[in-house]
Formats: C-alpha cells, sequence, structure tokens
C-alpha cells in the first residue's frame, strides 16, 4: 500500500502533507457539540483534543455512534454480543474522560453493514434536533481512498441529516423543532481549512483513546506496554506536525463548513 492511501486510513486526523490552507483557527466554544461517530472510538481518534478543549471551556458535548463495533477484534472466535457491550462501556468511559456532560447515544447498526439510508438519515437528524448543537463534528465522506465503508456512510448520513434536521418539512413526524447547526467540523479531510489548538488537550484525549482498551490490538496495533507506547507516540507526533501548519503545539484538523 503506498504512502498516500495507507495515510487515508489512518484513524481520525489526516496527515499533516495537506496542501489546502488553513484559513480559520479555533471557533468560540459553542454551548452545544455533537460529535458523530460511525464506532466506539472514532470520535476520540477524529476530534477527541477539540472536545476535551471545549469540555473544560464548558461546552456540553454529546456522542453519537452510529454502530455497534461487533466487528472491531481480529479473533474470529470472540463473543461478539460481549464485545458490544465492552465497547459501549469504553465509549462511556472515553467520554467520561473527555470530561462530557452529555449523552451518549448508540445507534446500534451493525459494524460494517451501515448504510446510508434514508431512514437512517432520519434517526441521525432526530438526534440533531432533540440535542440542538451549535457545531456538528464527523466523519469527511469525501476523504480520498478511505476504505472502511461504515466511514463513508457515518459521513454522508452526518452531512444529509444536517440538511434534513435544519429545514421543517423533513421528518415531520419527529414532532420536533427543525435545529440548524452554526457550523460542520469533518475530520479525515483531504483539503482541511481548519484548525483547533490542542496543546493542552492532547494528554487527555490520549487518555480517552485509552478508555478503549478492546481496541488495542486491532486499531491501534498495540500488544504490549512498549507498542501501546509506540502508538501514543504516533498520536503525539502526528499532532505535534498539525500544529506545525498553525503555529501551535499541537492541533486538530477539519473541514469547515460554515454556511449550513
Amino acid at each position: 500500500m503506498s504512502n498516500t492511501t495507507s495515510a487515508a486510513n489512518d484513524p481520525g486526523q489526516p496527515p499533516a502533507t495537506g496542501a489546502a490552507p488553513i484559513s480559520s483557527i479555533d471557533l468560540p466554544t459553542p454551548t452545544i457539540a455533537l460529535a458523530i461517530g460511525a464506532h466506539p472510538d472514532d470520535v476520540e481518534f477524529g476530534c477527541g483534543g477539540t472536545l476535551a478543549k471545549w469540555a473544560a471551556d464548558g461546552c456540553m458535548i454529546h456522542h453519537l455512534v452510529l454502530t455497534d463495533g461487533s466487528k472491531g477484534t481480529w479473533n474470529p472466535d470472540a463473543d461478539k454480543v460481549a464485545l458490544v457491550a465492552t465497547r459501549r462501556d469504553e465509549q462511556r468511559e472515553a467520554a467520561r474522560r473527555l470530561g462530557s456532560r452529555g449523552e451518549v447515544v448508540f445507534l446500534d447498526q451493525i459494524d460494517g453493514e451501515l448504510e446510508s439510508s434514508l431512514v437512517l438519515r432520519g434517526a441521525v437528524a432526530r438526534e440533531i434536533r432533540r440535542l440542538r448543537p451549535d457545531v456538528v463534528l464527523g466523519h469527511d465522506p469525501w476523504k480520498r481512498y478511505r476504505l472502511h465503508p461504515d466511514h463513508r456512510h457515518a459521513g454522508i448520513l452526518t452531512c444529509d441529516a444536517i440538511v434534513a434536521a435544519r429545514d421543517p418539512h423533513f421528518f415531520r413526524e419527529h414532532g420536533l423543532p427543525h435545529h440548524r447547526p452554526s457550523t460542520l467540523l469533518l475530520w479525515e479531510a483531504d483539503e482541511a481549512d481548519h484548525g483547533e489548538d490542542v496543546s493542552g488537550s492532547l494528554g487527555t484525549k490520549i487518555s480517552a483513546l485509552m478508555a478503549h482498551e478492546s481496541q488495542f490490538e486491532s486499531t491501534m496495533k498495540a500488544v504490549d506496554q512498549a507498542t501501546l507506547q509506540n502508538f501514543t507516540a504516533r498520536i503525539e507526533k502526528r499532532a505535534g506536525e498539525l500544529g506545525q501548519r498553525i503555529g501551535r503545539g499541537a492541533a486538530e484538523l477539519f473541514k469547515k463548513i460554515g454556511d449550513l
């Protein structure tokens, strides 16, 4: 696999080699933020530092996890029912470590089988209307060479659900007032144009990632203490490289869409 396609399949943040200029840095801390991930742990990889920073500044953070994470292991004989329960507990603990005071909502779609269907668009739009976030964060569905279908579909659902949630004639059966977030931040973006300084919250992001113990081997490539330390070093190195693009010690980068 080439360096380009390998980097495309790293979880969370983009490589530091993006060519697009960074045109904005550090949103004002929102009152409410909703992060939408395909699997338990995706939110922490994609925007954990940003959420931790905002939570410390008083933001109400909510998680919406679309799949059950039931395929998140290399063990072919794993008890998938037990794995789903473990990953739910890990996600709640990760949110707690980020400082979240909000909800952790699970849609429990089967891992690997997520679809950007009209029914699921309505389910995500319903949560946007119910939780009323100022800022929504999610996967960039247009990331080149991204292999995992759940990440693509999660990004499409996030974008499509924002449109549905903001307009009063979509999904009137919700019985909820329509809601228009002010900003959408997409992680994994090839052409990131917005940076968040996470110099003071990178340690909290890493702590939240460490809550996902079931993923040490399959996602973090960590089978012992030494390789777990290597994983931490990779996260710190990537954040530092991204920080150089905005003149900060560490950063998370996003595609920012503000005209919602």
